[in-house]
């Protein structure tokens, strides 16, 4: 049961992120949407995460930070697989290789599973013991 809870905060989180990512390419910031894209991203997914990650350990009470990372963020790696990549990058010329092999991409995916750490080190291993 924890890892369903697990993966539905992911999905959670997948949401805002893709929400976030495109709604992005309508505010023309940088002259680099992409550029533009990534960092709001990065910027909007750290509270997001934050607040996913405590939302699961509301319902779901202990689980180790790496454990509960170690399911969200391949959760997050197949959504964008199966879904944002087809609907969101190929129809605007992107592809599959293109997106997975960003740099931005994977320390997007760090910053994840470390803020679900950081969550789990700062509110839930110093409260168990």
């Amino acid at each position: 049961m924890k890892t369903i809870k697990a993966i539905i905060t992911a999905v959670f989180i997948w949401m805002v992120g893709v929400s976030v990512f495109t709604l992005s390419y309508y505010l023309p910031i940088l002259e680099d949407l992409e550029l533009q894209a990534n960092l709001t991203v990065a910027i909007i997914l750290i509270p997001t995460v934050w607040f996913g990650t405590q939302l699961y350990y509301q319902w779901s009470g202990y689980m180790h930070g790496l454990k509960v990372g170690a399911i969200m963020v391949p959760t997050l790696v197949v959504l964008d697989a199966v879904l944002t990549v087809p609907y969101f990058i190929i129809p605007y010329g992107g592809s599959y290789q293109e997106f997975f092999g960003a740099p931005s991409f994977w320390l997007i995916a760090l910053e994840c599973l470390l803020v679900i750490y950081l969550y789990w080190w700062s509110n839930i291993k110093t409260k168990t013991i």
